[in-house]
């Protein structure tokens, strides 16, 4: 009976079914309310605490904020990815949010671009720097201004900023996906194409 039914489904209607679906990948940063240094330093990111949170969503094409009272429902939007891409989110975000989280952090399915350069090129580079170089972009401000924003109350300007920080995750990740390469500046000044393979059917 099933199948007779289906004969009688308009075609538009079979293709919608069988179109494969898009997984869902968000791009992620958070701003925290404390610096290392009032935290006892390095070691205690975990003490930093989030002050905003934010997530693009590739499905629905948007910026989801999250401040500290919030702080488990963007656990739960992380959990919801196919994949998780971040900037230093392995080492330092996921650290941070890790307290509000009732699941290990480490076992989200994640891709970290600072992991994966450093293991290319032997050392680390900023965010800002491969944003610079590949993409002729810079960010909007730094996260100490950030952490003085949240000791006046401008919750609204750390949102603005944590975004472009999203925004420019996301497109140097989109960039590499889709040439094959990051450029950055070599210790002797020279621009330098960095090659990488971040074909998302492959990261998942």
């Amino acid at each position: 009976m099933t199948e007779q039914f289906d004969l009688f489904q308009p075609p538009e209607e079979k293709a919608v079914e069988k179109a494969p679906k898009e997984p869902r990948v968000l791009y992620f940063d958070l701003e925290t309310q404390k610096s290392a240094d009032e935290v006892g330093g390095w070691g205690n990111i975990h003490l930093m605490k989030l002050a905003v949170g934010v997530v693009w969503d590739s499905l629905d094409k948007q910026h989801h904020v999250y401040l500290e009272h919030e702080a488990k429902a963007l656990v739960d939007k992380l959990r919801s990815a196919a994949l998780v891409v971040g900037f230093n989110v392995i080492g330092f975000d996921y650290t941070v949010l890790q307290p509000e989280a009732s699941i290990d952090l480490q076992d989200l399915k994640t891709f970290d671009m600072l992991v994966d350069i450093k293991k290319k090129l032997g050392f680390r580079l900023s965010l800002d720097h491969l944003a610079g170089h590949t993409l002729n972009a810079k960010k909007s401000a730094d996260g100490l201004v950030s952490l003085q924003w949240y000791k006046d109350g401008k919750i609204d300007k750390i949102v603005e900023y944590c975004k472009q920080d999203v925004n420019v995750t996301r497109d140097l990740f989109l960039f590499g996906q889709e040439n094959g390469f990051v450029r950055y500046q070599s210790r002797s000044g020279k621009t330098m194409e960095l090659p990488v393979d971040w074909k998302i059917e492959q990261l998942i």
